[in-house]
């Protein structure tokens, strides 16, 4: 079998540097584009000087760059893009600048060249949808222009319909994936991420903060799970042109989340409820349930997670 060359735009980022290193140790060539403002150099530094890898310290939206890169590769990993609830409020315009133009560059560059590409989208399409399992054609529900957590959607989902404009009309080979909650070595809380903030407060004595009333559910995928369905969808030839749910059908509330992490890590840490408003902004808004139905990944790939929940945070937090 051939070696391929695999791109990943934003493989310096918690998922991609897992991505990097999977591709890597299966003997794929491949080439990380990140411009390190949310990806960091320690996620992929073990990776310097292997076999078949280069990193390429630059953004996704210096066109230039990235059209040499994607003339170059075989399959583009798409997974560059503004992270966290927290960062898209702290930085509107940056945010929808790199998802959507970013997007753009990307679809428009390996549309040209016929190159096969995965996306990485989000669970946020959903937006305030109240279904206890998510399914892939559910209708959306947004709120309010003016709460700027909503962008992150539906830039998310711009991009979306982007790629699959240009794959049924210029025949861009496309498949996407809406990932639900992935967590696991190198995941920092900088931008919101619940489960390394949680154990970061633990650990250090801090209250741990929950956010409303805690009784939000929500579920979580370990990022070896991830990474699998990732590469498995990449290579599947009837995944194209379509879009897939990646995550856990087992849900958790945030605030029994919180105090499985204190339990875990023998913390003497109090567990307070913060308003969302104070957390993030005034009117914030938050989806009460957030767990996908698998059904169709299933029946794709044979997709089931194999780390559950108790197990994940052990990994994490002990």
């Amino acid at each position: 079998m051939s070696v391929q060359q695999c791109l990943i735009t934003g493989g310096a980022g918690f998922i991609g540097s897992h991505l990097a290193e999977t591709l890597i140790k299966m003997g794929e060539g491949v080439v990380v584009i990140d411009d390190l403002s949310t990806g960091r150099w320690e996620n992929i530094s073990h990776l310097k000087g292997k076999k078949g890898f280069r990193f390429v310290r630059e953004s996704i939206l210096n066109k230039a760059v990235l059209k040499k890169l994607i003339e170059g590769c075989n399959v583009i990993y798409h997974l560059a893009a503004a992270v966290g609830v927290k960062f898209i409020i702290d930085n509107p315009l940056k945010s929808m600048e790199i998802n959507i133009k970013g997007t753009e560059n990307v679809a428009e560059l390996a549309s040209k060249e016929k190159k096969k590409v995965l996306f990485t989208s989000t669970s946020e399409i959903y937006g305030k949808k109240e279904r206890r399992r998510l399914k892939e054609d559910d209708d959306r529900i947004l709120g309010t222009t003016k709460i700027a957590r909503w962008s992150y959607s539906c830039t998310k989902a711009a991009d979306e319909f982007l790629l699959l404009a240009y794959h049924r009309q210029k025949g861009l080979p496309v498949v996407i994936m809406r990932l639900f909650n992935t967590c696991g070595p190198r995941q920092v809380g900088d931008y919101g991420m619940v489960i390394p903030r949680l154990r970061k407060q633990a650990l250090s004595g801090d209250p741990m903060t929950v956010y409303g009333d805690g009784k939000q559910t929500r579920s979580f995928t370990y990022i070896t799970d991830v990474i699998e369905a990732m590469i498995a969808l990449m290579n599947h030839p009837w995944a194209v042109g379509e879009i897939f749910n990646v995550g856990s059908e087992e849900g958790i509330t945030i605030l029994t989340l919180a105090k499985k992490i204190k339990a875990l890590s023998k913390s003497k840490s109090k567990i307070v409820l913060i308003p969302y408003e104070e957390a993030y902004e005034k009117g914030f808004e938050d989806m009460r349930h957030r767990i996908p139905d698998l059904s169709k990944i299933r029946k794709f790939i044979n997709y089931a997670p194999k780390v559950n929940l108790d197990e994940m945070l052990r990994r994490i937090v002990s």
